[in-house]
């Protein structure tokens, strides 16, 4: 397995944002993965980052590191975000490298905690998440919100 960090490896910008939009975004937010990638490249502050993990030439899940993930509690960040592994290649604990790369660069950028926030109950607690609360997000629904210590 090996992880491509967009930021590191801006050739991959283009593929990272056709996975993103195919795997998370509707019509409305095709745009808003284009602009978040495109401009986690050429800037100096830590966040965004966008990652692929790849299996040799296939790309078999992704994951992002943002400031906020459209949910009420912007007093928290930085938060993973569309955390996503192809179903046959689940089960095998692949989400737990896209997660400890996120934890690695938000812990080098000299973040103290990670968030996330999710309605899959059971799943992030495997990888030491701990559930802290509810958000609420701007479209009226809600999520819960889970954080881990770095």
């Amino acid at each position: 397995m090996k992880i491509i960090s967009i930021r590191n490896q801006p050739e991959f910008k283009d593929t990272a944002i056709a996975y993103f939009q195919n795997k998370w975004a509707s019509p409305e937010t095709m745009k808003v993965y284009e602009d978040c990638i495109e401009h986690c490249i050429d800037t100096i502050n830590p966040l965004p980052q966008w990652y692929l993990l790849c299996d040799a030439d296939a790309i078999i899940g992704c994951a992002g590191l943002i400031t906020n993930d459209f949910i009420s509690r912007m007093d928290l960040y930085p938060w993973v975000c569309a955390l996503y592994i192809e179903k046959k290649f689940r089960g095998h604990g692949y989400g737990s490298i896209l997660l400890d790369k996120a934890k690695d660069d938000a812990r080098m950028a000299g973040f103290s905690h990670l968030y996330l926030s999710t309605d899959h109950v059971g799943y992030y607690e495997k990888y030491g998440f701990e559930y802290i609360g509810t958000g609420y997000h701007p479209w009226g629904d809600s999520s819960l919100i889970y954080a881990i210590e770095l």
